[in-house]
């Protein structure tokens, strides 16, 4: 049986602010990193993407950190600017909805180095950033290594390559031998373990197995359409269908709103979460979600990370997602409960050949469809009726 948040360890701040993000329980990396990363050991885990491994690490470095001290305490290395931003993000949300006054600044490269340090003066609680540019600070004396006592390495896979490794061994060697050390990774080959474990001290090695179930309560189907008549497709489908709740899944973020707005203006009640959302306004409309005052929820797979949604009705994939076991995790999110679902996506005819990657790979069936003067046809007997005519 899955344990609580608090019977994890952690305080009632962190877990209403978890409540208000509307995170229940803890996933399976998190109800197993989040006891040991509070008893200071050093980690090495391995869990899927979208499983929580952001807040399985934020958690409890939020909990041992001394808020009444103005120093550097913990150290996160992410491989992209764009990961850095939403970790900062994260921990941004997590300080605002619990209350506790942990400071943190992103560090990143191609950034004006001086604004950077002046940053760092306010003496930051956690920093977040590309490994180039926190060595860089480090070595200026801009950053106080000795005062860190967490150092989390994000993608490990990735920055443990041979790229990376040469400035990832110089940051924790600069800091204090007692320092905790924990790296998480959706994928961990034995080189890369084999590399963590040599840089850490009796690491505990915490793995949670990739189980590809596939909900036989779920239909799959695609329609066929040119890029920029996605969004109308995706209108007709709307009034078609009329979806109590449905969650519509897009990859750029800067392009959430305007799909929203699109929707709405075309009388769908629809509202967008996204890493840029203020705290309010993700809030809101999460809520107006939950309650049906909406019917469409616009995300990308960021954003929508560690929700819990019941009562899902219907994906809509408005874009493709980049890796085959997402396409799971978001049709995964109707049909539960033992109710039935439904995943649509939208794709262009070259974006064909992913979908029939994943009935490939996962065994799946997945329709082909067409709608027709607001009816929604099997796109195979659609093409007969056409011909005959």
């Amino acid at each position: 049986m899955t344990r609580t948040f608090y019977e994890l360890g952690l305080d009632t701040f962190l877990t209403k602010a978890l409540e208000m993000e509307s995170i229940q329980n803890p996933t399976a990396i998190q109800e197993k990193v989040i006891p040991a990363a509070l008893e200071n050991k050093d980690i090495i885990g391995q869990s899927e993407t979208g499983t929580g491994k952001t807040l399985a690490y934020l958690l409890p470095l939020f909990k041992k950190i001394n808020t009444g001290i103005r120093e550097i305490q913990a150290l996160i290395v992410a491989p992209t600017h764009e990961l850095a931003i939403q970790i900062q993000r994260q921990i941004e949300n997590l300080a605002g909805n619990s209350g506790i006054s942990v400071t943190s600044a992103p560090i990143i490269g191609n950034v004006n180095i001086k604004r950077q340090v002046e940053k760092l003066k306010e003496k930051p609680h956690i920093i977040v950033g590309s490994p180039g540019r926190i060595l860089e600070l480090i070595k200026m004396k801009k950053i106080s290594a000795h005062t860190i006592k967490t150092i989390v390495i994000d993608e490990a896979d990735r920055l443990l390559d041979d790229n990376n490794i040469t400035n990832i061994k110089a940051i924790i060697k600069s800091t204090l031998k007692e320092r905790q050390l924990m790296m998480f990774s959706a994928t961990m080959p034995k080189r890369t373990i084999d590399a963590a474990a040599e840089l850490m001290k009796d690491p505990e090695v915490i793995k949670i197995e990739d189980k590809e179930k596939i909900n036989s309560g779920i239909t799959h189907m695609y329609f066929i359409a040119e890029q920029r008549e996605k969004i109308e497709v995706l209108r007709k489908l709307v009034h078609s269908i009329n979806p109590d709740k449905a969650l519509v899944f897009v990859n750029k973020s800067d392009e959430i709103e305007i799909i929203t707005s699109k929707l709405q203006y075309h009388g769908i009640k629809a509202e967008s979460i996204h890493g840029t959302s203020v705290k309010l306004d993700r809030k809101k409309a999460l809520d107006d979600f939950r309650a049906g005052r909406i019917n469409l929820l616009v995300a990308s797979d960021i954003a929508a990370r560690g929700l819990d949604i019941r009562g899902v009705t219907h994906i809509f994939n408005l874009d493709l997602p980049e890796e085959p076991k997402a396409y799971l995790h978001r049709a995964g999110r109707t049909g539960r409960a033992g109710e039935k679902g439904t995943s649509i996506s939208i794709i262009t005819e070259r974006e064909k050949k992913y979908i029939d990657e994943y009935q490939k790979k996962f065994s799946l069936t997945v329709e082909p469809k067409v709608i027709y003067k607001g009816r929604i046809f099997d796109s195979r007997r659609r093409a007969k009726r056409i011909s005959k005519k």
